[in-house]
């Protein structure tokens, strides 16, 4: 269960992190640390699950620490990955314009921080301040482009396509460059990167273990080692 922490304070050295979400990218700094005084801190173990697809949903998220995935579910019980979340990075916006039933679940990925900040604490900052409103638009945009981007990869590309391409995703956004290559750190199961391309296990599993025939990468437990990001960035064209 999610714990809530007092409002946290207004200079932290997460500040950085916070920055780089919508709510806080058209701010100057004087108005950014008063908005993010009025937020509550939420701390998450891993496994945990902070709202179910379905529940009312009134807040909004900026994750501090850690990762959280976004998903669903259907009536036989298979599951969707949609997202995977880190530092830095908003989730539960639509609750700002359309509050209502959530339309994923959100779990712990690993043991996660998270700044909550409910609907009508927003709206009058979006009031306010007309630049937030955009930016919070440009999200959604951005949203609605990367969910046609998935129904196209799960119309037009083949399972090792899309592997490939979640692979470069997740290595863009948590990737950290060594002498080997780049290493990524995505602490997905290999059944949760089966959810994110929609895909069996079985499936990914085969097609990792070609691309690591291929010296593309190596595998490294909930993480992969990429060995040449051009072949594979090709691949998931």
């Amino acid at each position: 269960m999610p714990s809530f922490d007092s409002k946290v304070p207004l200079v932290t050295q997460d500040d950085s992190i916070v920055r780089k979400a919508p709510l806080f990218t058209a701010l100057d700094d004087a108005s950014a640390a008063s908005l993010r005084s009025s937020m509550e801190s939420v701390k998450l173990h891993k496994g945990a699950i902070l709202f179910s697809e379905g529940d009312e949903g009134d807040h909004v998220y900026v994750i501090v620490e850690g990762k959280l995935k976004l998903g669903t579910s259907s009536g036989d019980g298979r599951e969707n990955l949609l997202s995977v979340l880190g530092p830095g990075e908003m989730f539960g916006e639509l609750s700002l314009f359309d509050p209502g039933p959530r339309t994923s679940t959100a779990t712990a990925v690993t043991d996660v921080r998270l700044l909550s900040l409910g609907h009508d604490q927003v709206i009058p900052w979006v009031t306010k301040h007309p630049q937030v409103a955009l930016e919070l638009l440009g999200r959604l945009a951005q949203r609605l482009r990367r969910t046609n981007e998935v129904v196209g990869d799960l119309v037009f590309s083949d399972v090792p396509g899309r592997v490939a391409k979640a692979l470069i995703d997740l290595g863009e956004r948590f990737g950290q460059e060594t002498d080997e290559g780049l290493y990524v750190n995505h602490d997905l199961t290999q059944e949760e990167l089966a959810q994110l391309v929609g895909a069996s296990r079985e499936t990914v599993n085969k097609a990792l273990a070609d691309f690591a025939g291929r010296n593309w990468i190596r595998l490294d437990g909930r993480a992969v080692l990429v060995l040449d990001l051009e072949r594979l960035s090709k691949r998931g064209r």
